[in-house]
């Protein structure tokens, strides 16, 4: 359902979207409604209300003719992840209302095997590469062919011809197994991706201050110190600028190296410091080092405006590649490493 427009019309509203309006009309006073209901139904009416967006006046009046008049004058209501989260809390344990809210969050599908049908493929891949063969065989036979030829595509290739190889010698999968793995993959997988979607707003920042020139950034940033000292060195820590392509390993730089034109490699490498520039020529061949330093040399004077560019196009590229789970990127706040 749109959010960016008011619901109007009652009958156009599903039979758990109508209960999530009803509840969040009732709100946290009457949250005791809620233990009437199943788990799958509860499950059921968070995800409409998470998604509901506004609702009119009208709508809930029509929907809750005997509290009218016990309704503010303002009756709209506004169904989201955060108000959900709320209403849950005030009747469910904290962990699980966790756990449907990562659920809620995550890829949409009624079943497990829906939601895997809404993963990337690249996401997916990454996860079920450090599995078992059998594993990752039960759970591409349970998926979409479409979506499951993608994910092998994605696999490493001798990996990919075992799960191939187990799918065709596969017999039907006892109940107990399967779930099994079901309840794994909601646990580890699930859970995980769902956290990851979770927008910070200094993340945000972050990825709109990497995309400034230097000498923009460094203006923004100095005066955001100012102001809030607290949130530049957020920004800072979580931004992913080029000097970060240093902690790339050495498989992470040649995959770079394979990606990026020659011409923007060499742009970019002019502005980097010694120690950045020295290892990606550590990482090429010693002719193909050579032939870089000579174009570079050749190049003369360039501007820095060019240069910025040609860096982050080159972050830009390395995060593409981490998307696919072709390398792995580490932030410029340490140890905690950034998957974009």
């Amino acid at each position: 359902m749109a959010k960016g427009k008011a619901i109007a019309d009652p009958g156009k509203l599903s039979g758990p979207e109508k209960a999530a309006v009803i509840l969040l009309a009732l709100g946290e006073e009457h949250a005791s409604v809620w233990q009437s209901l199943d788990e799958e139904e509860i499950k059921e009416v968070s995800q409409a209300m998470a998604s509901l967006g506004t609702v009119s006046a009208m709508v809930v009046e029509d929907l809750m003719v005997e509290f009218v008049s016990g309704m503010s004058g303002a009756g709209a209501i506004m169904g989201s992840f955060e108000q959900t989260q709320k209403l849950l809390a005030a009747m469910m344990p904290e962990d699980k209302v966790n756990t449907l809210m990562e659920e809620i969050r995550g890829p949409a599908g009624r079943t497990m095997w829906d939601k895997l049908g809404n993963v990337n493929e690249a996401v997916l891949a990454n996860y079920l590469k450090n599995e078992y063969p059998q594993t990752v065989a039960v759970v591409l036979s349970k998926i979409k062919s479409e979506h499951a030829a993608r994910v092998l595509a994605a696999l490493p290739e001798d990996f990919a011809l075992e799960c191939v190889m187990r799918m065709l010698r596969m017999e039907p999968v006892q109940r107990e197994i399967l779930d099994k793995i079901e309840a794994t993959l909601r646990t580890e997988f699930m859970s995980n991706l769902a956290r990851t979607s979770k927008r910070d707003s200094h993340e945000m920042m972050a990825e709109i201050f990497n995309a400034f020139d230097r000498q923009t950034e460094a203006r923004f940033i100095t005066a955001l110190e100012e102001r809030n000292r607290e949130a530049a060195e957020r920004i800072r820590a979580l931004m992913f600028v080029f000097e970060d392509l240093s902690k790339l390993d050495p498989g992470g730089i040649q995959t770079l190296l394979r990606a990026v034109e020659k011409d923007s490699l060499a742009l970019a490498l002019k502005g980097a410091s010694d120690g950045l520039r020295e290892m990606f020529f550590s990482n090429m061949s010693e002719r193909a080092a050579k032939i870089m330093r000579e174009d570079m040399e050749s190049m003369g004077p360039v501007r820095l405006r060019d240069v910025d560019q040609a860096q982050m196009a080159m972050v830009q590229v390395a995060k593409d590649l981490a998307n696919k789970g072709e390398i792995m990127l580490a932030g410029a706040g340490g140890d905690d490493e950034l998957v974009y």
